[in-house]
């Protein structure tokens, strides 16, 4: 597996990282503990150095599962987790108080059986708290040992600045990929100036990127993409026109389109890593592969080609949830 380093101060890790919510949470019943624990167990064999959690995902059993499944390989991988949601729950609101990302940086460590959490990220801007108050406390956390990195996930650049200034930033992570591409002008800029590395969510666009979801395809009544506005029937007809395009593209290089979605990110910027979600050992391999695929400039102008021609419909986050990213 080729390795990346997550900007100037952050941590070297795999290419393409493990996004865990899955396993735990969001996209219908958890995992069976035993195969989860095999899964990421298996990633580790295969290469996979960078795993991505928060007290959030289940709330806490996610955190758990990572612990018991990577505590034997500690040494060997780089964990992220977060903090920022009251009681570890969305529907509660936000709460990154000084006092509580140090209660929650200490139940997260227990959990994820280590002495130290090598990245931890402010799960979504608190407007209530001062980004420099929140800032200084993960600073003392790094001072303190407990924590190696900061990171924040979907601010906007403004308050990626801000944070900087009292403690670097070693990553941000946002949604990006082929269907939400955002980021590139509302964000990249400063992280280059910055040096901060990125680190998309849902690279895959929650799957469907994958050539996997039709219009038809029905989710389990607790899956999330079910209350999002892109994946309603009509959008999903609509934008399936972007996934045939990319399965063409992919057939000429024997590829499959999630791996030409993902070499498309790693092409954009060399401090950009990945972290793909999956449940299931092929894809994982399939998403791991992308890292070896090298895409031409005649490859990514064809991509750009179908971007410019083809409009994605329907927004990325019900409207409760667009409230709290960029800012």
């Amino acid at each position: 597996m080729h390795t990346r380093t997550l900007g100037t101060s952050g941590p070297t890790v795999s290419a393409i990282g493990l996004g865990c919510m899955g396993l735990s949470f969001a996209y219908g019943p958890a995992m069976e503990r035993g195969a989860a624990i095999a899964l990421l167990r298996g990633a580790v064999e295969r290469g996979v150095t960078f795993f991505d959690s928060a007290e959030v995902y289940g709330p806490h059993t996610n955190e758990d599962l990572l612990g018991e499944a990577l505590a034997p390989l500690r040494d060997r991988v780089v964990i992220a987790t977060k903090f920022g949601f009251r009681n570890a729950n969305p529907q509660d609101g936000l709460d990154s108080r000084p006092e509580t990302i140090r209660a929650v940086a200490d139940a997260s460590l227990r959990r994820l059986r280590t002495d130290v959490i090598d990245l931890f990220y402010q799960h979504r801007v608190d407007p209530d708290v001062p980004i420099e108050e929140v800032a200084g406390a993960v600073r003392d956390l790094i001072a303190a040992g407990k924590v190696r990195h900061f990171g924040l996930s979907e601010a906007g650049a403004a308050t990626v600045r801000r944070a900087h200034a009292v403690q670097p930033v070693a990553a941000v992570q946002s949604e990006y990929s082929l269907w939400w591409r955002s980021p590139e002008t509302d964000l990249f800029p400063t992280l280059a100036e910055l040096g901060v590395g990125f680190v998309p969510f849902s690279p895959l666009g929650r799957g469907f990127l994958t050539g996997a979801i039709t219009a038809d395809t029905s989710f389990s009544p607790s899956d999330f993409r079910n209350s999002v506005p892109r994946f309603a029937a009509d959008a999903r007809r609509a934008n399936l026109a972007l996934v045939d395009r990319l399965a063409a593209i992919a057939a000429d290089k024997g590829a499959t389109p999630a791996q030409i979605a993902l070499a498309w990110l790693l092409a954009q910027r060399p401090w950009i890593v990945p972290i793909p979600g999956t449940t299931k050992l092929h894809r994982l391999e399939e998403n791991i592969g992308a890292a070896d695929l090298t895409l031409t400039e005649a490859d990514l102008n064809a991509i750009a080609d179908a971007l410019a021609t083809i409009p994605v419909q329907g927004d990325r986050y019900p409207e409760q949830l667009t409230r709290m990213v960029g800012r």
